[in-house]
């Protein structure tokens, strides 16, 4: 894997929408990130960041493993959009000041739909898990 020194040059979300901050391996059918939750981020509410920001947290896990293939395939990064979240479980919601380690494996990919599951540990703890359809935009990838 090759260095990337700006994870927003893998991902079409821009501050203050961003949910990832590192990236930390890509395998064909996975992807690992990180993520340190900060006390200015739109999702955090009294020291709490909340479910919203960890749905999106994988959403952008898969966007960022999809980022980094086209980046490597000297392509532009596509856009995304969740189209369902299934058997969505949050079992602990983390604070200002932790770090999310988030993977996601890819389940099956049909044209334009990618199928993941995702799992978000902190402290070495699962807190949330789902599974997730993904669509691309390829109309608009074409135009960008």
């Amino acid at each position: 894997m090759i260095p990337i020194d700006d994870i927003q040059t893998l991902i079409p979300q821009r501050p203050p929408f961003v949910m990832v901050d590192k990236l930390l391996s890509v395998t064909e059918t996975g992807t690992t990130t990180g993520f340190s939750i900060k006390a200015d981020n739109i999702f955090v509410e009294d020291g709490i960041f909340k479910e919203p920001g960890l749905v999106e947290n994988i959403a952008q896990t898969a966007a960022a493993g999809a980022g980094y293939a086209a980046h490597t395939g000297n392509k532009p990064v596509a856009v995304g959009y969740i189209g369902a979240v299934n058997g969505l479980q949050i079992f602990a919601l983390p604070k200002t000041g932790d770090e999310l380690v988030t993977g996601i494996t890819t389940e099956n990919q049909i044209f334009d739909v990618t199928l993941i599951s995702g799992k978000i540990t902190c402290n070495g703890q699962l807190i949330a898990q789902c599974k997730m359809k993904i669509f691309i935009n390829q109309i608009k990838n074409q135009t960008s």
